[in-house]
């Protein structure tokens, strides 16, 4: 399923138990507990569903929507990706957290104006995210997103100022 008013949130890897609940792997803790309809999708497809409840174990969630209530219902949907629409995500967000969708494009701006480049992709390490900045030759920083480096990010208008310390774009 393609189309910029829905993101991805997670996906159903498995079932969890015989009652229907499944497993689901996800991108954004909040964005799944706070969400009350979704959409499964596949290349095919597409169904919309009422969540019941959400429970977090271990590295997964285990999800309960209302229209399925045994294993053998929720088998079919095995794979398919869960969406949400882009506003519901918009209204999960906290302060400070942006879709990647609105990262992705941003042209990046030195204090003093001089442009930097344009933000290609998010990538993440075990303690935060990473701006993938290409420069204009073609090459690529990771830069920590954290807001002692990006003090202002407007999404809107596509662009990001960085602070950058010595080393850090080289």
């Amino acid at each position: 399923m393609e189309n910029k008013d829905y993101i991805s949130i997670g996906k159903i890897t498995n079932f969890f138990g015989i009652k229907g609940e499944a497993k689901v792997g996800y991108d954004n803790q909040n964005q799944l507990k706070n969400a009350k309809k979704v959409i499964l999708a596949d290349d095919v497809s597409c169904r919309e569903l009422d969540i019941q409840q959400v429970r977090f174990h271990k590295n997964f969630a285990i999800v309960k929507f209302a229209q399925i209530n045994d294993i053998n219902e929720l088998i079919k949907y095995k794979g398919q990706r869960i969406f949400i629409s882009k506003s519901q995500a918009l209204n999960s967000l906290e302060k400070n957290e942006y879709l990647i969708s609105d990262l992705t494009g941003c042209i990046v701006y030195k204090e003093d104006g001089e442009k930097i480049g344009e933000v290609v992709s998010i990538s993440s390490n075990s303690s935060q995210d990473l701006l993938n900045i290409k420069n204009y030759l073609g090459q690529i920083s990771l830069v920590p997103f954290v807001d002692e480096f990006f003090p202002v990010v407007d999404v809107k208008n596509k662009k990001i100022i960085i602070k950058p310390i010595e080393g850090l774009l080289s």
